[in-house]
């Protein structure tokens, strides 16, 4: 698995040795700061009903999995893996593990992103490779996987995002024959009155709780269909997980003590000669874009025209051989409480990411899948068949698209205390927080006491 030495000469190759770090000759332009006009407004309603529908494991085929079993503040609204277990795992986060009576079949093949500040109005692409986006044309003018076109308006991408886990038969949906739901996925009915998402829909409804809290939302007796679970999540995640109140935003704001010394240093390198924000721009660090940045590739994969276990990126959606290994930037706001760090999760840490952004070809090579957080599984390929395809590993190479920067032990440190200022701590405890119980009566995941 070490191939050091060839792609490093594809290093030579191409060109791409590191830039020499240049003095700062000015101070570095900031994004301004983040106000409520970057946000939607919301329904008090909503977001509390949204909340109990987050938590509740009613909405996955087997009523044994919600969206936040791999989306939970206790791990920075992702679950502190690399990869996730979904279907048929027990517990949350690092602590999760298979159940015997029904074993996952496989990993998620990519990381559980965080959700903060997803609610803003600049968000309109989701998922690692940007499958959900709003565009003009589509219909209800989103564009969405193949089979997967919404039947009715939602407010946001977010929405549009929620319509989709549920029908993931590793997400949260299960396995053909297991439940109704997860037979319609596998029968192709998604929408209309014998689809997965109008199934769901009627086993909320029939719970009067549920059916009580649409009432006040929608208006009484109207009928719920599952855009109108998607948008109800989506607005108790857009409150729950607003995160712009961190140092980095009351510096913003002119509190030019809110930065620590190393912190400031960081800011500068990161606005300067890092090169971070070429990428990483605007109030959200990020410019909603994809990159090729040559993550190792492990675990299951998604697929690709030339291997089962890679994964492609961008381009499975676009189907242009330009976007190959391309990956949406995202954001940085309380990037400190989200690792692992990747699509995939490959870094543990910020200071391996920043490492790897700064000389991706090296860190490729010199990768080590210790790194990984993984969870033991009964089942599944082996997750190293990607790190063990020479081929596939100089493809990765080859498209990255990062011109390399020399970063000294206290640049990074540096960047890593401007990142950790990024951090507004109220979203990691949760507004609203979690909830003692459901409507639908069922288990909720929960941590061991400490």
């Amino acid at each position: 698995m070490r191939h050091l030495s060839l792609v490093a000469g594809l290093i030579t190759g191409l060109g791409m040795a590191p830039l020499a770090a240049t003095a700062q000759t000015a101070d570095p332009v900031l994004p301004l700061p983040v106000t409520d006009e970057s946000f939607i407004e919301l329904n008090p309603l909503s977001v509390a009903l949204g909340r109990n529908l987050f938590y509740d494991p009613i909405l996955s085929g087997n009523r044994n999995i919600a969206c936040a079993t791999c989306h939970h503040p206790a791990f920075g609204t992702s679950d502190g893996m690399s990869l996730s277990m979904g279907e048929g795992g027990v517990g949350l986060g690092p602590l999760r593990s298979a159940n015997p009576a029904n074993a996952p079949v496989a990993r998620i093949p990519r990381n559980a992103p965080a959700l903060f500040n997803l609610g803003a109005t600049e968000f309109t692409v989701m998922f690692h490779d940007g499958r959900v986006q709003k565009q003009d044309g589509a219909p209800m003018g989103f564009r969405m996987p193949l089979g997967r076109a919404l039947e009715r308006p939602v407010r946001n991408a977010l929405s549009a995002q929620a319509m989709l886990p549920v029908l993931s038969p590793d997400e949260m949906a299960g396995h053909p024959g297991e439940n109704e739901i997860a037979d319609a996925v596998a029968d192709g009915l998604i929408r209309g009155d014998r689809g997965a998402w109008a199934l769901l829909a009627a086993r909320v409804g029939a719970i009067a709780e549920y059916r009580a809290a649409f009432d006040k939302v929608l208006g009484p007796g109207r009928p719920i269909h599952f855009s109108d679970i998607a948008m109800s999540i989506a607005d108790f995640i857009a409150f729950e997980f607003r995160a712009t109140n961190s140092p980095f935003d009351a510096y913003l704001g002119g509190d030019v003590t809110a930065l620590d010394a190393s912190a400031k240093r960081g800011m500068d390198l990161f606005y300067g000669q890092a090169n971070c924000s070429s990428c990483h721009a605007g109030p959200f660090q990020t410019d909603q874009s994809f990159y090729a940045i040559a993550v190792p590739q492990f675990g299951p994969g998604k697929g690709s025209d030339h291997l089962f276990y890679g994964d492609s990126g961008r381009e499975m959606v676009t189907g242009a051989p330009e976007d190959m290994y391309r990956f949406r930037t995202p954001s940085l706001r309380n990037v400190a409480a989200t690792a692992p760090y990747g699509h995939d999760g490959a870094f543990a840490t910020l200071d391996a990411m920043i490492r790897h952004h700064a000389d991706p070809l090296r860190s490729l090579a010199l990768y080590n899948y210790r790194e990984a957080r993984l969870h033991e599984m009964k089942v599944g390929i082996d997750d190293t068949l990607a790190l063990n395809d020479l081929e596939e590993l100089l493809r990765i190479a080859a498209a990255s698209e990062i011109r390399p920067v020399s970063l000294s032990d206290a640049d990074v440190a540096d960047l890593v205390a401007f990142l950790q200022a990024l951090t507004d701590p109220t979203p990691l405890r949760g507004r609203l927080g979690v909830p003692r119980s459901v409507p639908s009566g069922l288990a909720l995941d929960t941590l061991p006491p400490t």
